[in-house]
């Protein structure tokens, strides 16, 4: 326990430094960072992708893809991100494929469609962190899927102790009940428009309030989706964390997995919706 608020806090802190403080290349490598590792996670510690060429390919194109999205930015560098991105796909599928075809008798096919997912699908979504912090105003609005995400986990958390009665996924997570849901739904809700208003009120943003409402509700059933899906593949590879990088928390899958399925739904809310006006 001591570890692991001890390492909450190292990580707070360095959130802190990352976003207000020091240069955006430092966030930029981070982020970046974080897409390797959870790749990594996904395909290697569980067994979905086996063969050792398809897992370099898989980690190859992950890496590629973050640095290429987030470091030019991070240095105002004239970058064709969206070509690299392209071109990275291409190879991502064509050295998947190849090694598919090259080694039919020992790789499944269910190999390709792991690594794809993990070295291109995985990192996009975590990407939308970054992307969200190249919006204007975007070292506050970066917060607000970790709001949502982290929000509704803890919510749930002590909604399900004081409520708690029915199971809400029994077979996959027997902790977690229905009423910590409904709660980490209304928990979530309510922080994020205290949040929007602190953010409104003192940063010099302009988010829509209705906007916040969607972000906050809709950002914590699908949160808690993310975090029950990585459940079920633990548990059906028969693991208990996806690696222990972070010290009592487990790794970037356990710790960020509501915060991947979060963060492109935020992104996706603030480009429709705008500054209120």
């Amino acid at each position: 326990m001591k570890a692991r608020v001890l390492f909450g806090v190292i990580g707070f802190v360095f959130v802190l430094l990352a976003l207000y403080v020091l240069p955006p290349i430092v966030l930029a490598l981070a982020v970046s960072a974080l897409c390797v590792l959870a790749s990594y996670e996904l395909v290697h510690p569980t067994g979905l992708v086996k063969d050792p060429w398809m897992l370099r390919a898989c980690l190859l194109s992950s890496a590629a893809y973050a640095l290429g999205t987030c470091v030019p930015g991070a240095l105002g560098l004239d970058f064709p991100v969206q070509m690299m991105q392209r071109v990275v796909v291409l190879f991502l599928l064509v050295a998947l494929f190849a090694c598919l075809l090259r080694r039919h008798d020992t790789v499944q096919s269910g190999e390709v469609m792991a690594g794809f997912f993990g070295g291109l699908i995985l990192p996009y979504f975590l990407l939308a962190l970054w992307r969200i912090f190249a919006m204007d105003g975007g070292e506050f609005l970066v917060l607000l899927p970790l709001v949502a995400a982290w929000g509704s986990d803890t919510c749930a958390l002590f909604a399900g102790m004081a409520f708690g009665k029915h199971k809400l996924a029994p077979v996959v997570s027997p902790k977690k009940t229905v009423e910590g849901a409904i709660g980490g739904v209304i928990g979530a809700t309510a922080l994020m428009l205290l949040v929007v208003f602190l953010m409104n009120r003192y940063a010099g943003q302009n988010i829509h309030y209705a906007g916040a409402l969607i972000m906050g509700a809709a950002g914590a059933v699908i949160g808690q989706v993310g975090d029950l899906s990585f459940s079920i593949i633990k548990r059906q590879t028969g693991i208990k964390d996806y690696s222990h990088i972070f010290p009592g928390h487990g790794g970037v899958l356990d710790r960020f997995d509501s915060v991947i399925f979060v963060a492109p739904v935020v992104e996706l809310v603030l480009l429709v919706l705008g500054p209120a006006v």
